[in-house]
């Protein structure tokens, strides 16, 4: 089982469960939670790219959690998808090593290309690893950072018990799995019912406890991160949420994502939503069509990643 980051993701970072669920997983019918990551890979990289912003305030954060003397020689980006916060983790860190571990050898190598691109290939190297059973063979970290990928384990607590376990003393375990949906077009959009985005939201909140249900090992456990968090023994517990606020009117890059995402959740829903809804989404996906999401002058993107983080005493 390969788990990945987001939007940021998914890193490829992802927003929220609706990436995850409708969003990210190509070529899901209703009913179905496989996902291919390595099919993926060029809409995690578009996704990646435009939380940017979110992913270096996020990296300029982190680097405000350590204390003073603390020197960062080794990261690790647990779920790193294409290497996009990998890379930002580099560049924000400048003395350390930066790890990207992840299942999908694809996904690997997107990593170290895009480090190669920026001058980085000297200090971001890869790991391929599924998880979590590879987690006792990374080796100690001083920073470890995960995305979206904690929730693609059957046991979460134990998940974060074994990543705050690769801290060095001093060190820094941040997560990133809460937030709020993305949103990109207004409730009432002059086409079918008004609310599709509420309506897709709670088929993406069923998939996501399937899927989270039909992991091996799935545990139960009451997602409060921060007492996740000092359950792992890890102390100065702290979270932060930062925002992307793309305004209306997109850029072509944007639209072209927003496109995607919609694409994959008419795939996933096509048993779920009424044919009002479909022919929406439809409409919205027609690349000709002024009311799609390629030509409409109201689309944006906005997003809140909560990010916790915990010091190894």
């Amino acid at each position: 089982m390969s788990a990945h980051q987001d939007s940021g993701h998914a890193h490829g970072h992802r927003q929220g469960h609706a990436d995850h669920a409708g969003g990210n997983g190509h070529g899901h019918r209703h009913g179905s939670t496989d996902i291919d990551w390595g099919q993926m890979a060029a809409q995690l990289v578009q996704g990646g790219e435009l939380q940017l912003p979110v992913l270096r305030g996020t990296a300029a954060r982190l680097s405000e959690s350590f204390a003073p003397e603390h020197r960062v020689r080794r990261i690790l980006d647990i779920g790193s998808g294409p290497g996009v916060m990998t890379c930002v983790l580099a560049e924000a860190f400048t003395g350390a090593e930066a790890v990207a571990v992840d299942g999908t050898p694809e996904l690997l190598e997107h990593s170290l290309t895009r480090a190669g691109q920026l001058g980085l290939g000297d200090r971001v190297s890869v790991l391929h690893a599924e998880l979590p059973e590879g987690l006792d063979r990374l080796g100690e970290a001083d920073l470890v950072w995960s995305s979206k990928a904690v929730h693609h384990l059957g046991d979460q607590q134990g998940a974060l018990d074994a990543l705050a376990g690769l801290l060095r003393p001093g060190g820094v375990l941040a997560v990133s799995e809460g937030g709020l949906p993305m949103r990109f077009l207004p409730r009432d959009i002059g086409v079918g019912r008004p609310g599709l985005q509420s309506r897709i939201d709670v088929v993406m909140e069923d998939w996501f406890a399937v899927m989270r249900s039909e992991l091996p090992g799935s545990k139960p456990v009451v997602e409060d991160w921060p007492a996740m968090f000092r359950a792992a023994g890890l102390t100065d517990v702290r979270s932060f949420t930062l925002l992307l606020d793309l305004p209306a009117p997109l850029d072509a890059a944007a639209r072209t994502f927003l496109r995607g995402h919609l694409n994959r959740a008419r795939e996933s829903m096509g048993e779920v939503l009424d044919a009002d809804d479909l022919g929406t989404l439809d409409l919205l996906l027609d690349p000709d069509a002024p009311e799609g999401v390629m030509h409409r002058p109201d689309a944006f993107l906005l997003s809140a990643t909560t990010v916790v983080t915990g010091v190894r005493a």
